[in-house]
């Protein structure tokens, strides 16, 4: 069975490991038909993501095929066409006992903490696939990212008519805009790359954006809300200077949330802080919830991938192509490799 590692920061390399032969009553046996690439890879691979040990087995965003199921699998069977939710939670911890098994305790995150899908098959428990009758793997293996925007949203406890700044327009940050726009909020983007905020525009239909290289963020947001700035920031970048620069543009009463994470500690002016009374939140992960509302949605046509995938290799072009996706001048919005 063919088996993409990454070694090490920058080095991919291809073994042939033994098909998995074990499958446990609750567990399924899956194929790999699509990989999905997202920051948390692109960070691995330049050494920059916390939580991290090589070498390790990338891939998270994955349209799966189910090839054998144990005995007490009842949620899926052979044949069906899936997506993946790799957050792999205890059941036991606080967390999990209060429905937050996407912030476990003893959270493992295939591709992340544990090893990934890329790989021919792998086994994963049932309980963390998502069938869709109607999706093809494309589809499927978008609606990972596409949840940690939704429960991002869900976090900030949007409504109609808020204004809401989502700062990166990388792939957290447009899911995060796609679910705002949903809530009916005004939504706002902050980025540097000119060509991601014309692909907010036209493609989601982001009303207001903002290069932040070349104009003052916190003018341009003042204009924007008539002097009353958003009252819903989301920073997606996993950037500390923007992170830290957040704090400078959320509404008296209104709140952060940070989507993206990086390895250090976030510092900011307390009184600035207190005295418009900011909630800050932390986003990670997604529910189980959200995989089935967001297949839902792109099943009945409200949400459409279509523009998301931008580059497409092959399972054997992947280490070649991988580098130049680290590198916002190839304009990658989304890259799939086809297994």
């Amino acid at each position: 069975m063919k088996t993409l590692t990454l070694m090490e920061p920058g080095l991919f390399e291809f073994s042939d490991t033994t098909l998995p032969t074990d499958l446990g009553s609750a567990e399924a046996l899956v194929r790999v038909h699509r990989i999905g690439i997202c920051g948390t890879d692109i960070h691995a691979f330049s050494g920059k993501q916390p939580f991290f040990t090589y070498p390790r087995i990338l891939g998270h965003e994955l349209g799966l095929e189910v090839v054998a199921i144990g005995g007490e699998v009842t949620n899926v069977k052979i044949g069906d066409r899936c997506s993946l939710e790799p957050y792999i939670n205890c059941e036991t911890c606080i967390a999990c006992r209060r429905g937050r098994g996407n912030c476990c305790a003893n959270m493992r995150v295939l591709g992340v903490h544990g090893d990934g899908g890329m790989r021919e098959q792998f086994v994963v428990p049932a309980r963390k696939l998502h069938p869709s009758g109607i999706l093809d793997y494309d589809q499927l293996a978008l609606v990972e990212p596409l949840g940690i925007g939704a429960h991002a949203v869900e976090r900030a406890g949007l409504e109609q008519g808020e204004f809401a700044l989502v700062i990166g327009a990388g792939p957290i940050g447009l899911a995060t805009m796609q679910f705002a726009k949903a809530k009916g909020a005004e939504v706002i983007v902050l980025d540097i790359n000119d060509a991601r905020l014309a692909f907010c525009q036209e493609q989601l239909g982001v009303s207001h954006a903002i290069n932040g290289a070349r104009e003052s963020a916190a003018d341009r947001l003042s204009d924007i809300t008539g002097g009353d700035m958003p009252t819903a920031v989301f920073d997606a970048t996993g950037s500390p200077r923007s992170m830290m620069a957040s704090f400078d543009y959320p509404a008296h009463g209104g709140r952060i949330v940070f989507v993206g994470l990086f390895q250090g500690d976030v510092s900011f002016n307390d009184p600035n802080f207190h005295k418009r009374e900011l909630s800050l939140m932390a986003s990670r992960n997604a529910h189980p919830a959200d995989f089935r509302h967001i297949i839902g949605l792109i099943e009945s046509g409200r949400i459409d991938t279509t523009p998301w995938i931008t580059h497409r290799v092959t399972f054997n072009e992947a280490p070649t192509h991988f580098p130049s996706w680290t590198n916002p001048e190839t304009g990658v919005i989304k890259a799939m490799i086809n297994v």
